[in-house]
């Protein structure tokens, strides 16, 4: 059998489907902890007098963490550097900020000291002494480090020989610790003052403070001790992880920790699925109605693509995070622009020459399109892209879902569809009821646009200006300010379900009554259903917060914590200037793609075009004080691939009929390119708006939000293109 391209299509779209349906059976997959419910913390690693705070030291700190959460049964823990000195923990399960904290543990350097003597309030230290208090709470006066943490090589929990239910704690040294240790013991057996002892010191606090014992004194402190006491296994192997894994060559400082309940990210799940499915259905009804039997394939390639999408996800392992649900879902109102474009063109072709009948039609159809396809995917590929390597955080697995999704659409309408739809076109049936293919028959409304249609760009000027009022009207709701969200300004940001719906107006009064008067509280809807209260502070501790959770709770008759997200100041900043340095890099990236698929000033038109659409939609939030936040920030990045899309679908036409064209026939002929293609415009936009109306109507409010923010970008993008970018 001669491999055909037609028969590598058939192969190709088994054997895809195959595996993407073992993938989907037989591999769970992987929640992010916004979805699965945990703590998420971000640790910044600082230089010190001995050690800069590099890429290799951060190595060193993480493996020691890792150590001490695997050592403490934090459940699927994970760890990872993140570029120089960052490192990302993730723990699953785990929704109480301070239990997280204490499950990192101490975070600074372990310290041996000298205990001087017994100290008061009074005293003052001397340069490298301090005062800190014992096991007991007894205030000591302690000498200078002696030995730190890199001086010791081991420490674990074992039993003595002939002991009778005790533990104790052994510690060996190596060889940067073990004379510093020896002098240390010297310097203590002949301090009698203070009981011959010395003080374990971690993180500002004293773990341990044995004595001396007389045999250790003669020996002179070899190179190991053993830390006696009234030791269960679990106290001992406790201080022993303590003091192995207090080792770290570098202090850390946690600046972003997010805590989330599983509670919501259920909620997101279900209503990502049903947003899913009711937007597949309506979707598949509205193209079905507007193209009947190729409509019909179109939703077979719809649902095709959600099966390969999501089976690429759990193949490649990616985490699934919130904003990657609403980028999965996003991508399957895409995955049908595709097929509009190449099913308007075989209507075209067939119109042109009805004898050549309903398969030439169709592969015509497929070729014509394929550039206009090619290109606008292109443009969204390149802003996910750069979301995943210049975003942070949960927005990257947006970048990852909307590239791996916008592949997969490709896939399934250009391979998948077209094999069923070549193979349907070939019934009997269709070539004797070519008017139920859905290609065949006369188009009225596409009749009345080529023939008796507006003249758009007969007022282009118009349209500029308008374009620039717009432009005016929403850089005011700029300029009087942003509701710039936690992510960028740093602070706290809690959420709590309540026993009872009450006006936030009486949460506020309770809140600042507690203490808190600069706080911003709000209701929200984090599942979708429920009304939740949620806090908005500057940076606080965690006793803090739950000082603000009791006086919610006071009010409300109770408050189960549902979220928290803790983010330093410094950190918001360069997310900021990240988000910044994303939008730039692609719209630079997406001004060069177009000059070189088209020429440098359609470029330029484009881009203008995009950037009045992106301006447009910040001013609506900015008007309205919404939040600016990370999902608000993976909407714009998407706005940047998705608003050049309709764009691209005209200027393929106008590059298709510009050979020949005199100058003075320039402007007709763009009209009858936006004419030509306004079908397909609306029917894209339409079908993309019934899986986002899905999603803004099911969601919480970071759903919602994301999916307003892209209806908003689809309206004014059409506009934008017909009068804008075309004029």
């Amino acid at each position: 059998m001669k491999l055909t391209p037609a028969v590598w299509r058939l192969v190709s779209t088994i054997l895809v489907l195959g595996l993407a349906t073992g993938f989907t059976l037989f591999k769970d997959p992987s929640f992010g902890l916004d979805l699965r419910g945990g703590t998420q913390m971000t640790l910044q690693t600082e230089d010190t007098e001995r050690q800069k705070a590099d890429a290799e030291a951060t190595d060193r700190a993480l493996e020691i963490l890792r150590g001490r959460v695997d050592a403490l049964g934090v459940s699927e823990p994970t760890l990872a550097r993140s570029g120089e000195n960052r490192i990302i923990v993730e723990l699953p399960d785990v929704q109480d900020p301070a239990k997280a904290a204490e499950v990192i543990g101490q975070t600074a350097t372990l310290a041996f000291r000298e205990v001087l003597s017994p100290a008061d309030e009074s005293m003052e230290p001397e340069e490298g002494q301090i005062i800190l208090p014992d096991e007991t709470g007894q205030l000591l006066l302690l000498g200078p480090v002696t030995v730190d943490g890199e001086g010791i090589s081991d420490a674990r929990a074992e039993r003595p020989q002939d002991s009778l239910g005790t533990w104790v704690v052994n510690v060996d040294f190596n060889r940067d610790g073990r004379q510093p240790w020896k002098d240390l013991v010297a310097s203590a057996c002949s301090n009698q003052f203070a009981n011959n002892r010395i003080a374990i010191v971690l993180d500002d606090e004293v773990i341990s403070s044995p004595g001396i014992v007389a045999e250790m004194c003669a020996t002179g402190g070899g190179n190991s001790t053993s830390i006696t006491g009234d030791f269960t296994f679990e106290e001992s192997n406790d201080l022993a992880i303590l003091i192995k894994g207090g080792a770290l060559p570098v202090p850390v400082t946690i600046i972003d920790q997010r805590t989330v309940g599983p509670t919501l990210g259920a909620a997101a799940i279900d209503a990502s699925i049903k947003a899913s499915i009711i937007g597949l259905i309506l979707t598949g009804l509205f193209i079905m109605f507007a193209y009947r039997m190729v409509g019909f394939v179109a939703t077979i390639g719809l649902a095709s693509y959600a099966l390969i999408s999501y089976g690429l996800l759990v193949w490649i392992g990616a985490t699934l995070t919130l904003p990657g649900l609403a980028g999965f879902v996003l991508a399957i109102g895409l995955a049908i622009d595709a097929s509009v474009l190449v099913f308007e063109r075989a209507k075209e072709e067939y119109a042109e020459m009805p004898q050549a009948g309903l398969g030439p039609a169709l592969k015509t159809g497929f070729n014509k399109a394929w550039s206009a396809i090619l290109d606008s995917n292109v443009t969204t590929v390149l802003a996910a892209v750069l979301l995943f390597f210049l975003a942070a955080g949960p927005v990257k697995g947006f970048g990852v879902t909307l590239t791996i999704g916008t592949i997969a659409s490709m896939f399934s309408a250009l391979v998948v569809a077209r094999v069923i739809a070549e193979w349907a076109v070939s019934w009997k049936f269709f070539k004797n009821h070519p008017g139920l293919s859905g290609i065949a028959g006369k188009n009225r409304i596409r009749t009345y646009l080529m023939e008796s249609g507006p003249n758009l760009m007969g007022k282009a000027k118009v349209w500029v200006l308008t374009t620039l009022a717009v432009a005016a009207v929403s850089i005011g709701g700029i300029v009087g300010g942003l509701n710039m969200g936690v992510e960028f300004t740093g602070g706290r940001i809690l959420e709590y379900t309540t026993d009872k719906t009450i006006d936030p107006e009486i949460v506020r009064e309770a809140v600042s009554d507690a203490g808190f008067p600069s706080a911003v509280v709000q209701t929200s809807s984090g599942d979708g259903i429920n009304e939740n209260i949620s806090v908005r502070t500057d940076k606080i501790s965690e006793a803090e917060a739950e000082e603000i959770r009791q006086a919610v709770a006071s009010v409300t008759g109770g408050a189960e914590q549902l979220r928290s997200d803790s983010i330093d100041p410094t950190l918001g900043k360069e997310l900021r200037n990240k988000a910044l340095l994303a939008f730039a890099i692609a719209i630079g990236a997406q001004m060069a793609y177009l000059a070189w698929r088209f020429r440098w000033t359609w470029a330029i038109s484009a881009i203008v075009s995009m950037a009045s659409v992106v301006l447009a939609v910040v001013g609506i939030w900015a008007w309205w004080d919404k939040p600016i936040d990370g999902v608000f920030l993976a909407a714009i990045l998407s706005i940047i691939g998705l608003a050049v899309n309709d764009t691209i679908v005209v200027f393929d036409r106008i590059r298709e009929q510009l050979h020949g064209i005199a100058r003075e026939n320039l402007r007709p002929m763009v009209n009858d390119a936006i004419l030509a293609t306004l079908p397909r415009t609306i029917n894209t936009g339409l079908g993309a708006m019934l899986i986002l109306a899905a999603l803004a109507f099911l969601g919480g409010d970071s759903l919602r939000d994301f999916s307003l923010a892209l209806i908003f970008c689809l309206s004014i993008g059409i506009l934008s293109t017909i009068f804008t970018a075309s004029s």
